[in-house]
């Protein structure tokens, strides 16, 4: 078992919702991406997904995509990413690091060459939006060789025969996109939430974490009732956005909070 399946064991068997938030690795700079990574752990993430800047995203809205152009301008790469996790992994050996990102950069430094670097930096899972399942049981299959768990999306429109087959390629966790649009968007409906959840879960036996919508504590909450996980990225994004570079992990960190609180409360943890 990798870090994914230590942290949300664990978590299943306290009864405690899992908390992944997304940054994008570079915005503002390297440095303070790991001391975003670092104020998120302490204001209670469970783990990381670290996004890999791209220039031309399907899946991010206007936030992501912003926050990819900032990084991009400051000419982060792949190698750059995980350098990042390499200097998280001297901090912290225990939370979970997911890479999230799409096949174009991997492509460009060699899939065995990403897989072996990954591995020997201490990334657990990696999600690439464009490998649909049946494009990437060789990538799948590879990962899991290095104890790297594959993951993937599974969307509203995601038909039974594909999520059967996300069941059998994928590790770690499955992060349900819990609406038809971007990153970020805000029409969230918690019930068609619930009832594609349980269709998921007639195929798959990991956890579900859900993303694409969640801004708030309410928010978070209600996708807390159905899924295991709650997976926030454009909400910390416009945080870190929103200020100076020097006070953006502070921010970060000081949103996040009120979520792991809520969280909390829900799950019926005793406040700190």
């Amino acid at each position: 078992m990798n870090r994914i399946d230590i942290t949300l064991a664990a978590l299943k068997a306290a009864q405690r919702t899992a908390l992944i938030p997304y940054v994008t690795t570079g915005d503002p700079s390297l440095a303070a991406t790991q001391e975003i990574m670092a104020s998120l752990v302490r204001a209670g993430a469970d783990v990381i997904e670290l996004g890999v800047p791209f220039s031309d995203p399907m899946a991010d809205g206007p936030v992501i995509q912003r926050a990819s152009e900032r990084a991009l301008a400051n000419g982060v790469s792949l190698g750059d990413v995980l350098d990042v996790v390499t200097a998280f992994r001297g901090r912290d050996a225990a939370t979970p690091v997911v890479l999230m990102g799409y096949a174009n950069p991997i492509e460009a430094m060699g899939v065995e060459a990403f897989v072996a670097r990954a591995k020997a930096s201490g990334v657990d899972g990696v999600l690439v939006v464009d490998y649909p399942p049946e494009e990437a049981q060789a990538f799948a299959a590879l990962l899991a060789k290095h104890d790297i768990a594959p993951i993937f999306l599974v969307a509203p429109t995601t038909p039974e025969a594909r999520i059967a087959e996300v069941a059998r390629l994928a590790r770690g966790y499955v992060y349900y996109v819990s609406l038809t649009g971007v990153t970020g968007a805000g029409h969230l409906d918690t019930a068609g939430v619930a009832r594609k959840l349980a269709e998921i879960r007639r195929h798959v036996r990991l956890p579900l974490g859900v993303g694409f919508g969640i801004r708030d504590p309410e928010s978070a909450k209600a996708i807390a009732a159905h899924a295991d996980a709650v997976v926030i990225g454009s909400r910390i994004i416009q945080e870190i956005e929103s200020g100076p570079a020097q006070a953006a992990a502070a921010r970060a960190g000081a949103w996040l909070a009120t979520i792991r609180a809520a969280l909390d409360a829900r799950d019926g943890v005793p406040a700190a």
